[in-house]
């Protein structure tokens, strides 16, 4: 193995899991090993994603209760039609 700093690590599967990594695996012609690395690499991607915008709803929640700055629902939503029929449109104005 190179020095790439990849280093394997066990994961205990239960036997119908192994059992049906295996058989997709060949099903896609790769090995179970590639199978599960992708596996692992896209929950890892997505999770991260789901917690970065986690963390942004957080902020503008905390940001909202310090300033009370907002739009309305009626506001956003003639904003987001005028966009959605091609229209330029500027966002609204926050208030209070």
């Amino acid at each position: 193995m190179s020095d790439t700093g990849v280093r394997p690590i066990a994961v205990k599967l239960d036997p119908d899991v192994r059992e049906r990594v295996k058989r997709l695996a060949e099903a896609r012609q790769r090995t179970p090993h590639w199978l599960l690395r992708e596996a692992i690499q896209q929950y890892v991607d997505r999770e991260e994603k789901r917690e970065a915008f986690r963390q942004d709803a957080i902020r503008a929640w905390e940001e909202y209760q310090a300033t009370g700055l907002h739009v309305t629902f009626e506001e956003a939503d003639a904003w987001l039609a005028k966009l959605e029929a091609g229209e330029d449109a500027e966002v609204p104005d926050c208030h209070v």
